[in-house]
């Protein structure tokens, strides 16, 4: 199962994108076995730690997530007989916890505010993993610091260039850990220095962007600090885009182009869209469809009033 990782599809939008804009292509992680692009750095973190010898058998897994990591990195361990011992808490989606335990997880969640992801509960996660960590023989994967996560990306930005036929003028995603960002830019940049690179962040907590810290729905993003792995001299720009544009995109997303993804993937691509309308025909403007639909379908994402 391991090598079913990677190699997912890359579409252009036809319907959401205006007339007179530039192309947007998204590229659809969620084609991954666990429909998630956090399985190409799940797998990284863990077979590095192995060559490295910092991850041997017997030993358990530990990691503070918002959903997708803890089930990729768990679907890893499952495949290569690793215990694994998850934080989260309960303002992701309740489909997420349940992925995570039927791989095998041992999961423990911690209470939320008015289930928000608020500035406080990634640090307390974090908190807590390391306190499990220090139980027993354990590698402790710690997502946010840990350099094979970004690694990790790196076949995402390969494989784009393999995919794409031209140029990639701008390449945009939401930051959670960066790791998917900035693993990408550095192979996109190599290829060519002048790929403009824009993080994208909730505006009600645009940290990246020079404003404070709050609370905001979209799971996996913008933890309230920024990530250890951001790079900003690989960022061209950073960008907070309305949350309730980004939901709305991803109902239009299902309605119109067939595409059935979650909430920071309708901030990815209501994001790119105003970037594709600023920059204009003749050039192309890539994001990702970062996970699927059909871990949102016990929330409110797509529980809207009949039209």
């Amino acid at each position: 199962m391991l090598t079913a990782i990677g190699n997912t599809p890359l579409v252009r939008l036809a319907k959401v994108v205006p007339s007179g804009a530039a192309d947007v292509w998204v590229k659809l992680e969620y084609f991954s076995p666990t429909g998630s692009y956090k399985d190409p750095m799940a797998l990284s973190m863990v077979e590095r730690a192995e060559a490295r010898g910092d991850l041997k058998p017997g030993m358990t897994v530990v990691e503070y997530t918002g959903g997708s990591t803890g089930i990729s990195l768990e679907f890893v361990c499952a495949v290569k007989g690793y215990r694994c011992r998850i934080v989260s808490n309960d303002a992701v989606a309740t489909e997420k916890l349940r992925a995570m335990e039927a791989f095998g997880a041992e999961l423990e969640i911690l209470k939320s505010k008015g289930g928000k992801l608020t500035p406080d509960l990634v640090p307390r996660m974090m908190e807590r993993a390391r306190e499990i960590a220090a139980e027993g023989p354990s590698y402790a994967t710690d997502q946010m610091r840990n350099p094979d996560m970004v690694a990790g990306y790196e076949s995402l930005g390969e494989e784009l260039l393999r995919q794409m036929q031209g140029p990639i003028h701008t390449f945009c995603a939401a930051v959670g850990t960066s790791g998917m960002l900035m693993g990408t830019a550095r192979v996109l940049r190599r290829a060519s220095p002048n790929t403009r690179i824009v993080a994208f962040e909730p505006a009600t907590s645009a940290v990246l962007s020079g404003g404070a810290a709050g609370p905001h729905g979209v799971e996996g993003v913008a933890p309230g600090f920024v990530p250890p792995q951001f790079d900003v001299s690989v960022v061209s720009e950073t960008r907070g885009i309305d949350e309730g544009e980004g939901r709305r995109m991803a109902r239009e997303l299902a309605r119109r182009e067939g595409l059935f993804a979650g909430t920071s993937t309708g901030l990815n691509v209501a994001g790119a869209i105003h970037i594709a309308k600023e920059i204009g025909p003749g050039h192309s403007v890539v994001t990702v469809a970062v996970d699927s639909g059909l871990k949102y379908l016990a929330g409110d994402l797509y529980t809207v009033p009949p039209r």
